[in-house]
């Protein structure tokens, strides 16, 4: 089992910077940010957006990952994302970790641009993420799609150290996942009860791995991250991986049973969301982390 942090971007550099190095020097695998203009969660805070940070994140650490979670079609153009990611695999000596996802309308909602479906939503994510690849794969790439267009785009140098890491929960994104995705990143359901949201990543996890053998590609070679806070809280008010040491190690071991490869949970905040004690975090880091390796 590998594991991830998030640190969100509420916070000045000067604040935030510190948490980065700790994030390393506690012995996480990866760590990540989100993606937004604004983010739904603390709408009113102060907010950046991720490749700056990741890229600043990656001048002050030296061997921990460092994500997306995830970037979107929202507000980037797949041309402009990828450029970003050639600079960040370059800052970072190959240590970048592109998460994907569809994204909700909150984003485009603030550049006044139609709001969109779920469906059409995914439609678009799908269009996104089969230009980045061919992005990665071609140069001077020319298409022409319903939400982005190229014209002989250039892709030089090559992005050849960055895996795509595709967010999918629902059927339709599972099987897309499972096609074209170097890894997989989910939230799973929204459920009331750990129980009930474990049984929904079972049967998600059946269709990635149905969707796989079908495309020919070994099951247990595509790593799968999941968003630990997304799990229901044991008390049912709020979500956070980190609200025990026994919480957080009952989750990752359940989450290794079904064959997860890393778990992400979140830098501990004084209130919601994502309000835990710094203590436990530490805790974690420094006996459950090593003991869940080794076991």
């Amino acid at each position: 089992m590998r594991f991830g942090i998030t640190i969100l971007t509420d916070q000045p550099w000067t604040e935030a910077r510190p948490r980065w190095e700790s994030a390393e020097e506690m012995g996480f695998d990866h760590a990540w940010t989100y993606d937004h203009l604004v983010w739904g969660g603390l709408p009113e805070a102060p907010w950046t957006t991720a490749t700056p940070v990741l890229g600043a994140a990656a001048a002050v650490t030296s061997r921990i990952g460092l994500g997306t979670f995830v970037a979107s079609p929202n507000f980037r153009h797949p041309y402009l994302l990828f450029r970003d990611a050639q600079a960040l695999e370059s800052i970072s000596d190959g240590r970048l970790l592109l998460g994907l996802g569809t994204g909700g309308n909150l984003d485009a909602d603030l550049l006044a641009t139609e709001s969109l479906s779920l469906r059409e939503r995914v439609d678009r994510f799908q269009e996104f993420v089969d230009l980045l690849t061919r992005l990665r794969e071609e140069d001077h790439v020319t298409a022409e799609g319903r939400w982005f267009s190229t014209a002989g785009a250039r892709t030089l140098p090559p992005l050849r150290r960055t895996p795509y890491l595709v967010a999918a929960n629902g059927p339709r994104s599972l099987r897309y996942a499972a096609r074209v995705g170097d890894g997989w990143v989910t939230t799973g359901p929204t459920t009331d009860s750990v129980d009930a949201w474990f049984d929904g990543l079972a049967e998600a996890r059946t269709t990635f791995e149905t969707e796989l053998v079908a495309q020919g590609r070994e099951p247990g070679a595509v790593p799968r991250y999941l968003n630990l806070d997304s799990a229901p809280h044991l008390s049912g008010a709020g979500r956070v991986s980190l609200a025990s040491v026994d919480f957080f190690t009952d989750l990752v071991g359940r989450a290794a049973g079904l064959g997860f490869t890393d778990v992400v949970t979140h830098w501990p905040r004084e209130e919601s969301p994502y309000a835990a004690s710094t203590a436990v975090l530490e805790t974690v880091a420094r006996d459950v982390m090593p003991a869940l390796r080794s076991g």
